[in-house]
């Protein structure tokens, strides 16, 4: 019997590489992405896991487009069974004070680079009205962002694409769940520059558990999950909540030189 393929973005580490460990030991071939030189290490990794079949590896920019025709290229026309979005960029800081090439980045590989990549192998999956589709947004998503801005924006976009998608498939044998993960123990602080944050110096999630609540929600179809305990508390807390108000929390945790020292 023929293995599943699963393409699996921002692999190299944190939830994308545990996602793509899981894909290993339930028995995927392994397509992983990202715009890191890790990639080629994570890919070896992976292929030492005692049930691993083929791992392919990419290093490409999936903030462009030719970067997502290089990584559906590399798929050399085998039906992709899975994919998990999950490749994205975090930024701290005041919007102001941010650097604006920066933003553009987040911009363009949260939204731009995910909107393209969902819609070039969403299409291949209606063909032929079968697939996986694993989109990592954020309970982010749920609050205005102060010091977080355009990512917590970002995010709120994905969380609802996820949703609508699913909608639209609702008729279909193809299923669209949403990963909502909190903070979590990944190098996305250090690459935001948010290390001096209370968010950024506070313990936060493993993401090996974050990866496996996310896999077993997309296997079962289910429209979204939220993981853990503390996040599904403040995600409910933020649908009832005046987006002012979660603004100037959010302040408290994000705003540079408020970690504890």
């Amino acid at each position: 019997m023929e293995r599943q393929f699963a393409v699996v973005t921002g692999a190299s580490t944190g939830i994308g590489y545990e996602l793509a460990r899981i894909c290993v030991r339930e028995g995927f071939d392994l397509l992983i992405a990202a715009d890191e030189v890790e990639i080629e290490k994570a890919a070896a990794d992976l292929r030492n896991e005692p049930s691993a079949g083929a791992v392919e590896a990419l290093h490409v920019d999936l903030a462009t487009q030719e970067g997502i025709d290089q990584l559906h290229a590399a798929a050399k026309g085998r039906p992709i069974d899975v994919l998990m979005a999950n490749a994205g960029r975090g930024l701290g800081h005041a919007f102001l004070d941010q650097d604006l090439a920066r933003i553009r980045d987040v911009i363009d590989t949260n939204v731009t680079g995910t909107t393209g990549l969902l819609h070039k192998v969403g299409n291949d999956m209606r063909r032929r009205n079968q697939g996986r589709i694993l989109i990592t947004g954020s309970i982010a998503g749920f609050t205005s962002g102060s010091f977080q801005a355009v990512y917590n924006a970002s995010k709120a976009y994905l969380n609802s694409l996820s949703f609508a998608l699913r909608e639209e498939l609702r008729d279909t044998e193809i299923s669209v769940t949403c990963l909502m993960p909190g903070a979590t123990e990944t190098e996305f602080f250090r690459r935001a520059d948010m290390l001096d944050t209370k968010v950024g110096s506070e313990e936060k999630d493993d993401p090996a558990m974050v990866a496996r609540q996310g896999y077993d929600a997309m296997m079962k179809g289910e429209g979204d999950v939220v993981t853990g305990l503390k996040n599904k508390i403040q995600s409910a807390v933020a649908n009832v909540m005046p987006a002012e108000t979660l603004a100037k929390q959010h302040r408290k945790m994000a705003e540079p030189g408020s970690a504890k020292h």
